[in-house]
């Protein structure tokens, strides 16, 4: 072969690598509202006793609210419909019959970014055991898959506050459509009004070390520290005291925020004496360095809509927080 011919024959050979490595590469942009879930199924399956579990555990009541809203929003299709357009979802759950019992976790499968969950078992019941088994895995990996995308949203417009480092060493990003309500020394109320009526908001405060302990009264003493801040610095009408509604049980954890230890509670708060209540997402943040517990709040009122979403935005922004010495 002469010289010439190689050269061209080495050069198509490249290029049609290329391209296959580029239609490898490439995935369609996920789409999907925060918290929808797609769930692949057949109608039969669905029906059964395989989606009676599934919505047990991925329709279940969302934690911290004052009204029953479902964890995910949930849209269930036949398997075979799943193609074209609506593989860019950005989570799903494939649930089938299949030759043996499997569980899979995958990312971006057909789409990015998107988490998807696959489960195929000989039997219903083994679909059954299955989902049981593995829905606290899947769950998390939709969570943080959520997480992600609501702050990837907020990065096309943030808002940046100065002196949030300055005065408290704390960096945390949320949405421009965010303004502060009130700032002082000691305490801030960052707060974005809704389309209906009603808003979002961030409360920042500290309490010192000593002031939350790390056996069972650590639940009592943070509450009372956000009864006293919040009552004593946002306005209501008339004689009524914003504080937490103790009617309803709050959900309580340890967790992390940026690495550092944190106590995470899920509450009702309520004016006494008003009509007006909403839900409430409180992390308290250990900072032996500082001598203190730095709290992060958010708190949402909002009669007229539903408020899972508008709380999942809440912690999404509390969970970008990076906090400096």
């Amino acid at each position: 072969m002469k010289p010439i011919y190689i050269t061209l024959f080495a050069l198509i050979v490249l290029v049609s690598c290329n391209n296959n490595e580029t239609k490898e590469a490439y995935k369609q942009k996920s789409v999907g509202n925060i918290n929808s879930l797609q769930i692949l199924i057949t109608d039969e399956l669905w029906s059964d006793s395989v989606g009676e579990e599934i919505r047990n555990y991925f329709a279940a009541p969302t934690e911290g609210l004052p009204q029953e809203e479902p964890l995910f929003s949930i849209n269930q299709m036949h398997p075979s419909t799943f193609s074209g357009f609506i593989k860019s979802n950005r989570l799903f759950l494939h649930v089938t019959i299949g030759q043996k019992d499997k569980f899979t976790l995958v990312t971006n499968k057909y789409a990015k970014p998107q988490t998807g969950a696959i489960i195929t078992a000989k039997t219903k019941q083994g679909l059954v055991k299955l989902i049981a088994e593995n829905q606290e895995e899947i769950i998390e990996a939709y969570f943080k898959s959520e997480i992600k995308e609501r702050q990837r949203r907020t990065l096309i417009s943030p808002l940046v506050i100065d002196s949030l480092k300055e005065r408290f060493g704390l960096s945390i990003r949320m949405p421009s459509a965010y303004r502060i309500a009130h700032k002082g020394e000691d305490f801030y109320w960052i707060r974005k009004d809704l389309k209906k009526t009603g808003s979002t908001n961030i409360l920042i405060y500290e309490a010192p070390l000593n002031s939350i302990s790390s056996d069972s009264s650590a639940l009592g003493e943070i509450l009372t520290i956000r009864d006293s801040i919040g009552g004593y610095h946002l306005p209501v009408e008339d004689n009524g005291r914003f504080g937490t509604d103790y009617s309803y049980s709050p959900n309580f954890y340890t967790t992390e925020l940026d690495g550092n230890f944190a106590y995470k509670t899920k509450g009702v708060w309520d004016v006494k004496g008003e009509f007006m209540a909403g839900p409430f997402l409180n992390y308290a943040v250990k900072d032996e360095k500082n001598n203190r517990y730095l709290i992060i709040e958010g708190f949402t009122f909002a009669p007229a809509e539903r408020k899972r979403n508008l709380q999942f935005e809440l912690e999404s922004i509390i969970k970008s927080a990076k906090i400096r010495n």
